[in-house]
């Protein structure tokens, strides 16, 4: 197994405690972004940092996001209490439709598998106008395409 089939298990296999964590079924992109964001000396997790979006950082986007939508509803998350997630230590979290084609994008920023870089996973996640994970980077008032743009500056140079 290559390098980067090492680490693209990896990020999944977070991904996944990352859902079961939150008492999610299903990894979701905004599961790989927080695991993208826990595996130091790579790219990703330079340019994530870089622009303020550490794991506690995109954590509290998260939340931020959850909370809006149920606003969005009519609900608000400080009027109920809401009870906290089951967590089942014995469960895996399947893969999510929104992390499958996370992956996906990724792959496809990318010439080949012998090339592929964890920056490319990042670029999967970042690469979507609807969805959790661009409604978290608006609401933290983070600019998406501009956080993109430093991504792909890193591909060039990024050995892995």
């Amino acid at each position: 197994m290559s390098a980067i089939d090492h680490y693209i298990n990896d990020i999944i296999v977070r991904g996944g405690a990352e859902a079961l964590e939150d008492g999610s079924a299903a990894t979701e992109a905004h599961h790989l972004l927080l695991a993208l964001a826990t595996f130091e000396d790579t790219a990703a997790h330079r340019v994530l940092t870089a622009a303020g979006l550490g794991r506690q950082a995109i954590r509290e986007a998260l939340d931020r996001e959850f909370e809006h939508s149920l606003n969005a509803v009519g609900v608000s998350l400080s009027s109920y209490r809401l009870p906290r997630p089951s967590r089942d230590p014995e469960r895996t979290a399947a893969m999510g439709a929104s992390a499958r084609l996370a992956i996906e994008r990724g792959f496809a920023t990318s010439t080949g598998k012998k090339d592929l870089r964890p920056a490319h996973l990042l670029l999967g996640v970042l690469d979507t106008e609807i969805g959790t994970v661009p409604r978290a980077l608006a609401l933290a008032g983070v600019d998406r395409a501009e956080l993109m743009a430093h991504v792909r500056g890193t591909l060039p140079h990024e050995t892995w």
